[in-house]
């Protein structure tokens, strides 16, 4: 089919009367409702892979139609307009997330500018303890006892090394209209994720029973499921097995053999979204100690390093997945042995 997505190709489509349409699976994917709005069928996203030729626009127009015609292709999977909302929600929440790390890194960055060392005491440089003394130093206080005496928590019990990484050089007039902004941004991020946490809770209020389910694996939580939900949905029909799950998931070892022997064994890419989440999952079941999946990353990783490790690890979670949303059932923990 031609390339063109405006709405006069659409309609010339459905004018046609053709049946089957397909194009290429982008990044990007049409709507299925701009084709229903136009009276034709939604369309297949294909990856057509053949012989090297010439390469144009027309040239992939037509071998996409003739292969099709051919039943040489298969249609690539894409979730319902309801997991596709929600997919847009938590990657949305995710880069926010990111952005406030990013944010915060720039704050930490000018108070070490400032001679303020809050990481040589503190775990991290964003907690209450932090809030607290950026809004004093804000308000003019300027005296290191004072300002380690507004300690939170565990970090009152080193209060004088927190006397000494606030000895500073800290300029309102220069530093302090830095740091304002910055808490500024930090708190309308914040704003944003609450936002998107409350509206993705209720777009998964429907499915609450199986999103307790999925959390019952180790190393998942609720955002970790909340997401898994969203890239792979709850509709197990486009993915016959386990094995075709983790294979569209980029999380199994691939398959190049020739002549008896094997050449090869890289996993295909996988949606990158889905990856991400699966690899920070992985490395909290990795921390589960006596449970199934630590004692299998551990056994693989002494024979085949900790990379490969953990790219087991992301396929057995996506297994668990599978079988929990095909039949409704928690994790079943199979113990270390």
């Amino acid at each position: 089919m031609p390339e063109s997505t405006a709405a006069p190709s659409r309609r010339a489509l459905a004018f046609w009367g053709h049946s089957s349409t397909a194009r290429r699976a982008l990044s990007s994917r049409w709507a299925e409702s701009c084709w229903r709005a136009v009276g034709t069928s939604a369309p297949w996203w294909v990856r057509p892979r053949g012989r090297r030729r010439r390469k144009t626009d027309v040239a992939d127009s037509v071998w996409i139609a003739r292969i099709l015609e051919c039943g040489l292709v298969r249609p690539s999977f894409v979730p319902v307009q309801e997991f596709r909302e929600l997919r847009d929600l938590t990657r949305a929440r995710t880069a926010v997330s990111q952005e406030r790390v990013r944010v915060i890194q720039r704050l930490e960055k000018v108070l070490q500018d400032a001679g303020i060392k809050l990481t040589s005491v503190a775990s991290r440089v964003w907690s209450k303890t932090a809030r607290a003394v950026l809004e004093a130093l804000l308000d003019g206080v300027t005296s290191p006892v004072e300002l380690a005496a507004l300690a939170k928590g565990r970090l009152r019990s080193k209060r004088e090394a927190l006397e000494e990484a606030l000895e500073h050089r800290f300029r309102i007039e220069h530093h302090g209209v830095i740091v304002r902004g910055l808490l500024a941004h930090i708190d309308g991020l914040e704003q944003r994720l609450d936002a998107y946490d409350a509206e993705i809770a209720v777009r998964l209020a429907p499915h609450e029973q199986v999103l307790e389910l999925i959390q019952t694996i180790p190393g998942v939580g609720a955002k970790v499921a909340q997401v898994l939900i969203a890239e792979i949905g709850l509709g197990m029909s486009a993915f016959p097995s386990s094995a075709h799950l983790a294979s569209w998931a980029g999380v199994c070892p691939g398959n190049h053999a020739s002549g008896g022997k094997r050449k090869g064994g890289r996993s295909r890419p996988g949606p990158k979204w889905l990856k991400a989440t699966l690899t920070e999952a992985a490395w909290g079941a990795v921390k589960a100690k006596g449970t199934y999946l630590h004692a299998h990353h551990m056994q693989i990783k002494g024979r085949a390093g900790g990379f490969k490790a953990l790219g087991a690890t992301r396929h057995d979670i996506v297994v668990a997945y599978w079988h929990i949303v095909h039949d409704r059932v928690p994790y079943r923990e199979l113990g270390p042995d």
